[in-house]
């Protein structure tokens, strides 16, 4: 069996003990495999292994990867920084965008998806932290920004994504999201069903407090290029 696919396997292994542990129903976590910097060959594996999801953090690179991948039924899924002379092909050619963090981003990605397309789902990036080097909106404006990005025609707001700060201790590793998810059972009128929280070193914490979408690169694919 291929390296790729062992670790795979392994991984979803992981996924559904913790699961089972946290008390969460099966199948409520998914993988997403992150592939920025890896080759189109490594993907084609993981996918032949049954890897459908995959996150990509450059677009240009992600764009050709599509190219080199299009027989592949694939979910696209852009997870990097966003700049605004991207937005035109982020919402031309992923399904989701995790790392929105701010109104304006939010109306380009609208205004841009072609019309033939579904909505682009949409991930609010918090950074639930605080950093001052890292991106994404403070929890407290959460609120007022998702009430205006519902409002977007070709979007589909869907939930959050947060990057802790990263810590060894397991409570700690789980205040930030949990803030964050119980900040998130306070919206009104906003039926949001992802949590893209969680990568290989606060993936329990992360299913323990309600993540939907665990981000995971280097356990899967080896060391970043």
């Amino acid at each position: 069996m291929n390296t790729i696919s062992q670790r795979l396997q392994h991984i979803l292994t992981d996924i559904n003990a913790i699961q089972r542990n946290a008390q969460r129903p099966p199948n409520s976590v998914l993988l997403l495999a992150v592939s920025k910097t890896k080759p189109a060959s490594d993907i084609a594996i993981a996918y032949q292994a049954g890897q459908r999801h995959f996150g990509e953090s450059y677009c240009q690179e992600a764009l050709k990867k599509q190219r080199q991948l299009g027989a592949f039924d694939i979910t696209w899924h852009f997870i990097g920084p966003i700049q605004s002379n991207k937005t035109r092909d982020i919402a031309a050619h992923f399904q989701w965008v995790h790392s929105v963090g701010s109104l304006k981003i939010a109306r380009r990605l609208s205004e841009q998806r072609p019309s033939h397309l579904p909505p682009l789902n949409i991930c609010l990036q918090v950074n639930i932290s605080d950093e001052a080097t890292k991106s994404g909106i403070a929890l407290a404006d959460l609120p007022e920004l998702c009430q205006a990005i519902a409002t977007l025609p070709r979007l589909k707001l869907r939930g959050v994504m947060a990057i802790p700060l990263p810590q060894n201790d397991f409570e700690l590793q789980r205040q930030p999201y949990q803030r964050l998810y119980q900040a998130v059972a306070k919206l009104n009128n906003l039926c949001l069903d992802t949590f893209s929280f969680g990568m290989s070193g606060d993936l329990k914490a992360a299913i323990f407090e309600g993540a939907t979408l665990v981000r995971i690169g280097t356990a899967l694919f080896g060391s970043r290029s």
